[in-house]
C-alpha cells in the first residue's frame, strides 16, 4: 500500500485490523444428534414458554410479536416503554445455569456447551454462551429467557387494589423476540425504578445482564423501533407502525448496491436479482401501514434503474432508454422490464415487481397460550395454516384451486402441504406424452420430496376429481 499506480494519484495508506469472531459451528455428527435431542425438548420448552414469546417457536413471527405491541400499546394504560438490549446474549448464558435447569441429558449437553472452536488448528475452549450455529442452541437461549413475563406477572398483577397505598398497580406488559424485548408501564418512574431492577435481578444468574446504551425507555408518542418497524402514537390517539427508517435505508442500500454491481447483466437477469429482495421486504412489512413507505421505495427503485440505464447506455437519448427498459402495464407507463426465454426457448416478458403491488392486510395473531405439541390445539393450528396457504397463493389461481380440491394434502405421502413442507406443480401425465401444459386438469400438488420420488420410481399420479356441490364424499 502507498506505492504509485502508473498515470495516477498515490494510493492513501490503509491500516487493516483483523477481527476475529468465534463462531462455534458443530460437526455434522453433532447436529444430528441435536436435532434429534431437539425433538424431544422443543414441547417441553413449548410447555414452559412465556405467551407473549415469539422467537424460534413453532407456529409463531415477527408478526405475531408486532400485532401484540400493537394490541396493548393501542390500550390507553401503557404510556412508556423500556426497550431492552441483553449484552451478547447467546455468547454468556452461564453453562452452569443451563445444565442444573435444561431438561436434557447433562452429559451430552455439557459436551455441546464446552466443546470449544478451533483457530488456526488451536482449539480454544468456551466457558460461556451457547455454540453459534447449533440447531439446539435457540431452543437453549429461550429456555434460559422464558420465565420473565410470569415474574412480571406476579410482581404486579393485573387490575388488583394495592391496600398499603389505595391505588391500582400499574400494568406491565412483556413482548420479547428472542433476545430483543419490550415492556410497557404507565410510568417512566416505574420502568426506570421498579421494572428494570427486576430484569436485572432475574438474568444475573443467566450469566447475562443489559446493555447500559442500548437499553432505554421510550414514551409512545416519541415512537420506537422493534424488529424492524417503528411503532409510535400520534397526537390524534393513533397509533401506527411503520417500517422504520433505519430498515428501509438498508434495505435500498442493498439495492442500489446490486444495481451499481449489475451493470454488465441484462435488464431481465438484474430483475431476477430485484424482485426476490423486494418481494420479501414488502412481504415482511406488508402488515404495518407501509403503503406510503412502498411508494417511496418504488420510486427510489427507479431512480436507481434510470441511472443504471443512463449508465449503461451514455449515448442514447432518453425516449430510446424509456422504449427499451420502461414500458406500459396498466395504468403505470414507467414499468421496469426486461426479455428473456423460458424452458422451452420462447421469448417471455419479466417485469419489475413493485413494493406497492403488495397488499396492506392485517395479520391475526395466534393465541398466547396455543401449544403446537397439544391436541385441543391441532384444529386451530390447521385453520391457521389454511389461511396462511391461501394467503400464499394469491394471485395464482391455479395454485390456490389446486389447494382447495386436494384439502390442502399431498396424494403421495397423505400428509399436510404447508409452508414449511414446500411444494411442486407436478404433471399427472407428461407433457412430452401429450399432456395438457397448462390449467388444472393435468396439475397436481406433491411435497418436493414426493415429487422427485414419483420422478424417481415412474409412480402413477391422478389429479384430483373436483368436488361436486351437494354431494357428500363417501
Amino acid at each position: 500500500m502507498g506505492e504509485k499506480d502508473a498515470g495516477s494519484q498515490p494510493i492513501p495508506k490503509v491500516h487493516w485490523v483483523r477481527v476475529q469472531f468465534a463462531l462455534t459451528v458443530p460437526t455434522m455428527k453433532d447436529r444430528a444428534q441435536q436435532a434429534l435431542h431437539l425433538l424431544a425438548l422443543d414441547p417441553v420448552v413449548e410447555t414452559m414458554a412465556d405467551h407473549n414469546s415469539y422467537g424460534f417457536r413453532q407456529q409463531r413471527s415477527c408478526a405475531d410479536a408486532l400485532m401484540q405491541c400493537f394490541i396493548t400499546l393501542s390500550r390507553p394504560n401503557p404510556q412508556w416503554i423500556l426497550e431492552g438490549d441483553i449484552k451478547s446474549c447467546f455468547d454468556r448464558i452461564s453453562h452452569n445455569w443451563l445444565l442444573a435447569h435444561v431438561p436434557i441429558d447433562r452429559a451430552i449437553l455439557r459436551k455441546w456447551l464446552k466443546a470449544g472452536y478451533m483457530d488456526q488448528h488451536v482449539l480454544h475452549e468456551t466457558t460461556d454462551g451457547t455454540p453459534q450455529g447449533g440447531i439446539i442452541s435457540p431452543a437453549l437461549a429461550n429456555c434460559a429467557l422464558d420465565g420473565l413475563e410470569r415474574l412480571l406477572k406476579e410482581k404486579f398483577p393485573p387490575n388488583r387494589l394495592l391496600q398499603a397505598l389505595g391505588r391500582k398497580l400499574p400494568c406491565v406488559n412483556l413482548i420479547r423476540y428472542a433476545d430483543d424485548f419490550i415492556i410497557t408501564g404507565r410510568t417512566k418512574e416505574l420502568l426506570e425504578g421498579e421494572v428494570k431492577p427486576l430484569v436485572e435481578q432475574f438474568l444475573q444468574p443467566r450469566g447475562l445482564e443489559l446493555s447500559p446504551k442500548k437499553t432505554i425507555i421510550t414514551h409512545v408518542e416519541q415512537g420506537f423501533d422493534f424488529l424492524g418497524q417503528n411503532v409510535r402514537k400520534y397526537p390524534n390517539g393513533t397509533l401506527l407502525t411503520k417500517p422504520s427508517k433505519k430498515n428501509v435505508k438498508v434495505f435500498l442500500d442493498g439495492i442500489r448496491k446490486i444495481i451499481k454491481a449489475s451493470l454488465g447483466l441484462s435488464a431481465a437477469k438484474l430483475i431476477d436479482w430485484l424482485n426476490p429482495k423486494i418481494r420479501g421486504w414488502a412481504n415482511y412489512h406488508r402488515h404495518a401501514a407501509s403503503k406510503r413507505v412502498f411508494q417511496r421505495v418504488d420510486s427510489a427503485i427507479f431512480s436507481s434503474l434510470w441511472q443504471w440505464a443512463r449508465r449503461r447506455h451514455p449515448e442514447k437519448s432518453r425516449s430510446w432508454l424509456k422504449q427499451k427498459y420502461f414500458g406500459r402495464q396498466g395504468l403505470n407507463h414507467w414499468r421496469f422490464f426486461g426479455e428473456s426465454c423460458d424452458s422451452e426457448g420462447n421469448p417471455q416478458t419479466v417485469w419489475l415487481w413493485l413494493a406497492n403491488r403488495t397488499p396492506i392486510q392485517r395479520h391475526v395473531k395466534v393465541q398466547g397460550e396455543a401449544n403446537p405439541y397439544d391436541p385441543a390445539y391441532e384444529s386451530y393450528f390447521e385453520q391457521r395454516e389454511g389461511d396462511h396457504m391461501a394467503n400464499t397463493f394469491r394471485g395464482t389461481r391455479t395454485l390456490r384451486f389446486l389447494w382447495v380440491l386436494q384439502r390442502g394434502i399431498c396424494p403421495v405421502c397423505n400428509l399436510r402441504i404447508t409452508r414449511l413442507t414446500g411444494w411442486r406443480l407436478h404433471h399427472s401425465v407428461p407433457r412430452v406424452k401429450g399432456g395438457s401444459p397448462g390449467g388444472a386438469g393435468n396439475r397436481v400438488l406433491l411435497h418436493p420430496e414426493c415429487h422427485d420420488k414419483v420422478h424417481c420410481q415412474c409412480l402413477p399420479v391422478s389429479p384430483p376429481r373436483p368436488l361436486v356441490r351437494g354431494v357428500r364424499r363417501a
